[in-house]
């Protein structure tokens, strides 16, 4: 999704830095619930100080073509089961609308709002929102006990030779299906499948969903699903997105299942070439599908020598911007900054507790 005007990183220093009002009409959001019914929460920002970041623009950035991949394709396919199923890549989900998604909480994902929708109405297909989660084909699918345990009540009774001729039809036709499993299994490896989950319900910042009063803002191109059922994998924790000079390692990366490697989850990282308040631009390779991946570094944990990989921005897709009076392109992700990280983390617990800091 490419909006049809979007404030650069030109554009966003000449802005005045948005009033607390501005900031509580942006952040109140809209939650729709699986039976269809919508409610809007009104916030209320305390203790906040207005302190506008700078701008730390790249000067002389190459003009780039509108594309998704810059150059020499950077992307990785995940294809081993080991690192599928492993923690950081379980964390990546796969959305019923095209898109993708992280884990947060063993009952939240976080992903793009346009995946759900384009900022005047829902998308089709968002009102039976699912989210997939990766999960890895068994061999077999159980037929072969089933099948012998056919064998073995023929077996119980019968005439011998009709129950001989039957065991040998029965372990000719097991055969044949280990064999086509396992070429099956050889056809999709490293291609993962997904346990389905519905959605509960959906936070979208009203930022976002301005519902024809108003273009809607980039920067606030992220939601909140809550899934009806609980899942048991490992999930990444959210932080506070740092400044490009404070990167740890320069690097930022995410994982998504890209249109363009069907069935794939695809990993990539790659240095951050600019910053605003709320958006972090860079050419990390990607391609529609991956919109809605958490992007993700090391942060340092606040008090200890310990480091630990934490959510710190939303990929949101491709956007053209104005920097120094030039149209140049980028891959463009959402940052969490403390504010949006206090209403996640309210959304998610319901309470203010613990919510002001990452």
């Amino acid at each position: 999704m490419v909006l049809k005007r979007v404030c650069g990183i030109e554009c966003q220093k000449e802005l005045p830095a948005p009033s607390l009002s501005d900031l509580e009409d942006s952040l109140s959001y809209e939650t729709v619930f699986e039976n269809g019914t919508r409610t809007l929460t009104r916030v209320k920002v305390q203790g906040w100080v207005l302190e506008p970041t700078q701008n730390l623009t790249t000067q002389g950035a190459p003009v780039r073509r509108k594309r998704q991949v810059y150059g020499t394709d950077s992307r990785f396919s995940i294809l081993d089961k080991r690192f599928l199923t492993n923690f950081p890549f379980n964390t990546a989900v796969k959305l019923s609308t095209g898109c993708s998604g992280i884990l947060i909480s063993p009952n939240h994902v976080l992903t793009a709002a346009h995946c759900i929708h384009d900022g005047q109405d829902y998308i089709k297909g968002s009102k039976r929102l699912r989210v997939g989660l990766l999960k890895m084909r068994k061999k077999g699918g159980g037929k072969k006990r089933r099948g012998s345990r056919r064998s073995r009540r023929d077996a119980s009774g019968g005439d011998e030779s009709e129950v001989t001729k039957e065991n040998l039809k029965e372990r000719a036709s097991a055969r044949r299906r280990r064999k086509e499993s396992a070429r099956g299994q050889r056809g999709a490896d490293g291609k993962p499948s997904f346990q389905w989950t519905r959605v509960k319900n959906t936070h979208i910042p009203k930022g976002w969903a301005r519902g024809g009063q108003g273009d809607a803002a980039l920067d606030y191109d992220y939601a909140l699903l809550e899934l009806k059922r609980p899942h048991r994998k490992k999930y990444m924790e959210l932080g506070i997105s740092p400044t490009i000079k404070k990167l740890p390692g320069g690097m930022i990366h995410f994982s998504g299942f890209d249109h363009d490697r069907p069935d794939q989850l695809v990993y990539r990282f790659c240095s951050v070439s600019d910053e605003s308040n709320d958006l972090l631009y860079q050419y990390c390779d990607a391609e529609s599908g991956s919109t809605g991946s958490g992007v993700y570094l090391r942060l340092k944990e606040p008090d200890k020598k310990s480091w630990k990989r934490k959510i710190i921005a939303v990929y949101s897709g491709h956007q053209w911007v104005d920097v120094h009076g030039v149209q140049k392109d980028y891959n463009v992700a959402v940052r969490i900054t403390p504010l949006k990280y206090a209403q996640i983390c309210l959304w998610m617990h319901g309470d203010d507790a613990n919510c002001t800091s990452g």
